[in-house]
């Protein structure tokens, strides 16, 4: 189940302050990284890097702090603004609580793309794309370059744009993703490398990838937009983010040590509230959220200092934030400077220059929690029905809120071999009292786009927009039919099934104004899977019958059938012949002097 929830005010607050965009600043590079522990010995660690460069800079490839490889693609390919995710686990938000940045830096699972091409017609625009996507795939080790009108899209109003464009622009919007797509290092040094410290320095040299892909949930985004301020002045702001979920036990643990080993009887946490609790007899009590752990344990280094190029005055000088009780110990290395927040709950430290800090946090007694907000929306999907021809989509939309209704765009992207009937769709709403009712699609889904596949040439694209009562579940569902591949078309997996693409819902909140996005998990789709043996077997037997049949008629027309005399009369005649007979002579006068001797 994939659940949404809103930020609270003062974290909200944080990471508006760190995005915010700055036109005239002292530097134009802005790094901070933001630690919040969450229930279940779990650690949400979100980096945030930032830099502007002059529209007038970008347009005469004068690159400093947006990187060059980078900069030129997007103008050999006239992309005006992009997002790129690489996405890998689950966020759990029943345990966790909100999503970081309401959801708007996170893809789907695998890598997610979109972005906002100028060109005139849809076609060019295309082209375009490819080369885009071609481009990234080098740039970032990833299997961009796979992304094809099979995989690409064109949402409607699922996706609005972060920058400010001009109104010259003939913009379109081109949207793709690998669901099957496998993030690893091999993403994360060329996405350092875009930074201007290179993970050499500043909070950026805490990313190792080890850590990293060890996580429970981690993503890495790329967003890059114009961004104007009132009096006219524009930039060119790229914006890197790393969110993972650590956790905390499993990252304390020693390199040397990778295996998990069974905790020590002397040092299980028992729950002596059971009535079966005895010396041999222990419930283990659930992991908690108290426990002692430092920057250098969790991320296996320490922080060296903050990046040369990052401002240093200013509201910015924050690089590092805290998120726990202000009652709880903190120790932190000397030449930092701490901050506590009037929500009671955050602290900042400014940290000085080419000096390492280390953040430490004692074992202690927790008397007071960092409240989490109620989520907004429970989505959940699903593949139902049984059978290798036809089958089923159902998604479960959950409000709990007792007050407001929801409403929010369903946007979704299915492979041309899925092909779904739009007139099957039904609705089943269920109320408080617990008693459901089908209605009708139309009452729930207020309109629809819908996209048909084309065979090999395009997916399925379907938007809804819809509305669910407040404390009230909607189910949708719909039929749909599996296409039979061709033999060349299954994966070398093909028994593994099909990735089927992440749906993404986007709510627009009336409270802050901005949309909050979420993701479901990808689907596993089976297809019906043909006999690969049959194939190799018709090709060895036809290959057996052709060498057969060309054997046969090829001695039927080359050789020729005579008696022996006129065998021997052949081979006297011919010159092979006269020389066998030749060597033969002196073979038998050699043999005859050899007996005389004898």
């Amino acid at each position: 189940m994939t659940v949404l929830s809103l930020l609270s005010l003062p974290l909200v607050a944080l990471l508006l302050s760190f995005c915010s965009s700055t036109v005239v600043a002292s530097s134009d590079y802005h790094e901070n990284l933001l630690l919040h522990p969450l229930p279940q010995s779990a650690l949400l660690a979100s980096f945030n890097f930032r830099s502007n460069t002059s529209q007038e800079s970008f347009d005469q490839q004068h690159f400093r702090y947006l990187p060059r490889a980078l900069g030129q693609i997007l103008q050999h390919a006239q992309t005006k603004e992009l997002h790129l995710r690489f996405t890998t686990g689950r966020w759990d938000a029943e345990s966790w609580g909100p999503r970081p940045w309401n959801g708007s830096k996170e893809g789907g699972t695998g890598v997610e793309l979109w972005a906002w091409i100028d060109a005139p017609n849809d076609d060019e625009a295309f082209a375009k794309w490819i080369t885009l996507t071609q481009s990234l795939s080098g740039l970032f080790c990833a299997s961009l370059n796979f992304v094809d009108s099979t995989r690409t899209t064109r949402p409607v109003v699922s996706f609005e744009p972060f920058g400010d464009h001009s109104e010259v622009d003939q913009l379109h919007l081109l949207h793709g993703t690998l669901p099957g797509e496998v993030v690893c290092t091999e993403n994360l040094t060329p996405f350092l490398k875009l930074l201007p410290c290179k993970g050499k320095a500043g909070i950026s040299s805490l990313l190792d990838g080890h850590k990293l892909f060890d996580a429970a949930w981690q993503s890495m985004s790329v967003d890059i937009q114009p961004v104007c301020s009132p009096e006219g002045d524009c930039v060119v702001q790229i914006e890197q983010t790393v969110d993972m979920v650590l956790d905390i036990d499993r990252s304390k643990r020693s390199r040397s040590n990778p295996i998990p080993r069974p905790v020590p009887n002397d040092e299980l946490v028992c729950d002596t509230s059971k009535p079966y609790h005895s010396g041999d007899t222990c419930y283990p009590l659930g992991k908690t959220n108290d426990k002692a752990w430092s920057l250098g344990q969790v991320f296996g280094r320490n922080l060296d200092g903050i990046c040369p190029l990052a401002d240093t005055e200013g509201s910015h000088e924050e690089s590092v934030c805290l998120q726990v009780p202000h009652e709880r110990g903190v120790y932190i290395s000397q030449g930092a400077q701490e901050i506590k927040k009037d929500d009671g709950f955050t602290r900042c430290f400014k940290l000085a220059p080419s000096t390492p800090f280390d953040l430490s946090i004692p074992q202690q007694t927790v008397n007071v929690e960092v409240p989490l907000d109620e989520p907004v929306l429970h989505a959940e999907r699903t593949i139902v029905g049984n059978g290798q021809e036809r089958g089923g989509m159902r998604i479960i939309f959950s409000n709990p809120s007792n007050a407001s209704a929801v409403d929010f765009i369903y946007f979704e992207t299915l492979p041309w071999f899925l092909r779904p009937y739009i007139h099957t769709l039904r609705a089943t709403i269920t109320g408080r009292d617990g008693v459901s009712r089908e209605l009708p699609a139309s009452k729930i889904v207020k309109e629809t786009y819908y996209r048909p596949a084309i065979d090999r040439e395009r997916g399925t694209q379907l938007e809804l927009s819809l509305s669910v009562p407040a404390a009230s579940t909607v189910t949708l569902t719909y039929d749909f039919e599996k296409a039979i591949l061709r033999y060349t078309e299954y994966p070398p997996d093909a028994n593994r099934g099909f990735n089927v693409a992440p749906a993404v819902i986007r709510i627009v909140d009336n409270v802050h104004h901005a949309p909050i996005y979420i993701r479901s998990t990808s689907l596993l789709l089976q297809l019906p899977v043909p006999d690969f043996s049959m194939p190799y077997n018709v090709i060895i037997l036809t290959s057996t019958v052709i060498a057969l049949a060309f054997g046969t008629i090829f001695n039927i027309l080359i050789r020729r059938v005579v008696s022996l005399d006129q065998a021997s009369a052949l081979g006297a005649t011919t010159l092979k012949g006269r020389i066998v007979s030749k060597v033969v002579a002196i073979q038998d006068r050699f043999r005859g002097k050899a007996t005389k001797v004898e």
